[in-house]
């Protein structure tokens, strides 16, 4: 997973389908811990797209999704939250949730 997302790129990213984005910062081992899962996630679900953003350099983004505690994981449906995570997630977990916004 290695697309990078950031406040111009956002709204367009969500806008249809499905959506799993990780709010996430280097510094953060759980963070850390979190992206061979959801390499995992897109490897299952590759209609699924999956990005991230850094919450130190898109400090905007976090505030208007109330991110206080990362990671942060919300799954979005046409644009719209659909579900969110807060803390490490297994990829089972989110797979459920993808399919439960189906």
């Amino acid at each position: 997973m290695s697309t990078e997302l950031t406040s111009q790129t956002f709204p367009d990213f969500i806008a249809s389908g499905l959506a799993l984005v990780d709010f996430w910062a280097p510094w953060c081992g759980p963070c850390r811990m979190q992206i061979p899962i959801l390499d995992e996630v897109a490897r299952q679900r590759p209609d699924v797209r999956i990005a991230k953003i850094n919450v130190d350099d898109h400090g905007d983004l976090a505030a208007q999704f109330g991110v206080n505690t990362i990671p942060y994981l919300v799954i979005f449906k046409d644009g719209k939250k659909a579900a969110d995570f807060v803390g490490l997630r297994q990829a089972s977990v989110l797979i459920d949730a993808l399919d439960a916004a189906q």
